[in-house]
């Protein structure tokens, strides 16, 4: 099978077996706020992680690319997206590309439709300083992903089996590159070890990617004749997975892994996230309804986010950070058996 033909039955079964909701966001509870003392129109939506910086507080997460013509428009549809609702946008891993120039366009067409706009790159921690600069240079990135999908690769049959070296490789391009390096999982959690890890290197931000939305176990098992499905239930929830890492790194955290609307992210953002990945949610509603529907849908959320800050008296998306918040069930149960006190989330006050 052929890379391109193994994007687009990503993209297929990543449709047919949908978000499963079991990000742990249920289970977390604002503090409502009688006295807020603040105005609608006083609520910035601004991201700023390290040097980087765009007007909201979501961006598109890596999806796809290298799957020909299919993947081009998603590709195209996505940028012009993210160029008219001011969104950061990450393409799909750009090794395809590196390995099969032809495939570049599936790439290079966000750049070509928003010239302006925040750009990520994309690939895995196989990748080489050299690799990880063509990647950057192939769209202008603005910053690079570098992606950590062991489970994925251990269920893909034809997937990589060996994982050594990882941290030294990202750490490697993160010395090299011109542009910040984000490390991100794809969909099964970054646990308080691997935080406290990337949080030695010189890496400029930690993406989750927590379990509860797209699985890619589950994905690939649909390629496979014979089944692993003990992974389909692996990984940290995506709520517990911001908290984790939270507790534990100085790098800006980013959300990321099932998230479907405006609830969940401001709950992101007030468990310690700094931004917020839409993937999954966002690709459905553009395949289904168009892309003028998703833009005034992502305008939309906009305007709910505004008003969730607003009514807990929020200005700007750190002060969300310091905000009352209540963990129950599974989640604070994890916590607490992993000292990272989850009642310290009830007792904070701006």
């Amino acid at each position: 099978m052929t890379r391109a033909q193994r994007k687009q039955d990503h993209i297929n079964y990543a449709l047919s077996t949908g978000q499963q909701r079991k990000t742990g966001f249920d289970e977390v509870a604002f503090v409502h706020q009688s006295l807020p003392n603040i105005a609608v129109d006083e609520v910035h939506l601004q991201s700023e992680i390290g040097e980087l910086t765009w007007s909201s507080p979501i961006f598109i997460n890596a999806m796809t690319g290298g799957g020909g013509e299919s993947t081009t428009k998603i590709n195209q549809e996505l940028s012009i997206l993210s160029r008219e609702t001011g969104l950061a946008i990450a393409v799909g891993s750009q090794m395809s590309a590196l390995k099969d120039p032809a495939e570049r366009k599936t790439y290079e067409v966000v750049r070509k439709h928003n010239p302006d706009g925040m750009i990520f790159g994309n690939l895995g921690s196989e990748a080489t300083v050299q690799q990880a600069r063509d990647a950057v240079e192939m769209i202008r990135a603005d910053a690079l992903q570098i992606h950590l999908n062991v489970i994925q690769e251990l269920t893909m049959p034809e997937g990589d089996r060996d994982f050594q070296g990882a941290l030294e490789r990202i750490q490697n391009i993160a010395e090299n590159l011109s542009v910040p390096v984000i490390v991100k999982e794809t969909g099964f959690g970054i646990s308080k070890e691997a935080a406290e890890s990337l949080s030695d290197s010189t890496i400029s931000a930690i993406d989750i990617g927590g379990f509860g939305g797209t699985n890619f176990s589950k994905i690939e098992n649909q390629r496979r004749k014979r089944m692993l499905d003990f992974f389909d239930e692996w990984g940290i929830p995506t709520a517990v997975s911001i908290a984790e890492s939270y507790a534990v790194s100085d790098k800006p955290i980013l959300a990321s892994g099932g998230i479907q609307n405006s609830l969940d992210i401001v709950k992101s953002l007030g468990l310690g996230a700094s931004a917020v990945g839409m993937a999954g949610v966002i690709l459905k509603q553009l395949l289904e309804t168009g892309l003028n529907d998703t833009i005034e849908e992502v305008n939309q959320i906009h305007t709910d986010i505004q008003f969730l800050m607003c009514a807990l008296g929020c200005r700007r998306i750190d002060d969300l950070h310091k905000v009352p918040m209540v963990l129950s069930g599974h989640i604070y149960h994890w916590l607490e058996t992993r000292g990272l006190n989850p009642r310290g989330y009830s007792n904070r006050c701006m």
